[in-house]
């Protein structure tokens, strides 16, 4: 009797929805423009969304980038719309906060780019911030210090306190480095703040993150849920939503979506 696809061993099925991932990214030619980065003022806060989880954060005066991920492709899994910003029209970045190893979000070769650009502009490199356990993956990149949190620490950094907020998902670069941290940052400055939540599945913690913290612009994520078993690393739009108002800030911004093919095909 034949077998059908839900009967083949896991590994199998996990490979071919894979390369049906891969193929479906290069059917279609990359939407979208890149666009001039918008400045504001050294007292308000700016929030430009670049793509994915990606996001430049103008804020107490200080350029932050978060996720920073412009390359065209990810191995071979392909973008489907261009960066919103060019990484060589940046303006120089003060500090880099990576959420975790996994390649959608820390990726070298653009993290690269961002330090030689900055060096180019200023004459020196950014600061980074990682989760514990990712430090190894940026030490040779060329940042000016390597800082390391775990949930609930934070660092001052530039006149910016910075903290590392739970979430719910994982954190291993490769299948057997699981010892990778992982989290979710509040940025504080001048008055301002921002949540990035990074990649999460809906948990209770959101609610306490919101009473500690505070935030004032929360940035959540609305992709990647689908099958319903990926529900148990990412959020839906509608959990999203419900974590926005556990958190009771004043504004949410959408992020995870729309940039690189990362649900899994069902057939």
């Amino acid at each position: 009797m034949r077998r059908t696809w839900r009967n083949r061993p896991f590994p199998v099925r996990k490979v071919e929805q894979l390369w049906r991932l891969v193929r479906e990214s290069h059917e279609q030619p990359m939407m979208g423009i890149s666009r001039p980065v918008q400045l504001v003022p050294n007292d308000e806060l700016g929030v430009t969304f670049i793509g994915h989880s990606s996001f430049l954060l103008q804020i107490g005066g200080r350029k932050v980038l978060i996720d920073p991920v412009f390359s065209k492709r990810l191995i071979l899994l392909r973008r489907q719309r261009h960066p919103g910003i060019r990484v060589d029209a940046l303006p120089p970045i003060d500090l880099v906060l990576l959420t975790h190893a996994h390649m959608d979000h820390l990726d070298l070769a653009s993290l690269r780019h961002v330090v030689r650009a900055t060096r180019r502009l200023t004459g020196r490199a950014p600061e980074v911030v990682v989760p514990r356990g990712v430090e190894d993956l940026v030490e040779n990149v060329g940042f000016a210090q390597v800082h390391r949190l775990e949930w609930w620490e934070n660092t001052t950094i530039q006149d910016l306190t910075i903290t590392m907020t739970p979430c719910k998902h994982w954190g291993a670069r490769m299948f057997h480095d699981m010892h990778r941290g992982y989290g979710g940052y509040v940025i504080e400055g001048a008055g301002q703040s921002v949540y990035h939540s990074g990649d999460t599945a809906y948990f209770d913690g959101f609610r306490e993150i919101g009473d500690k913290l505070k935030p004032e612009v929360a940035l959540l994520p609305i992709g990647a849920y689908f099958p319903d078993t990926y529900r148990s690393v990412h959020t839906s739009p509608e959990e999203a939503v419900q974590a926005f108002l556990e958190l009771r800030a004043n504004q949410m911004v959408p992020m995870h979506y729309g940039t690189f093919r990362v649900c899994a095909p069902q057939y």
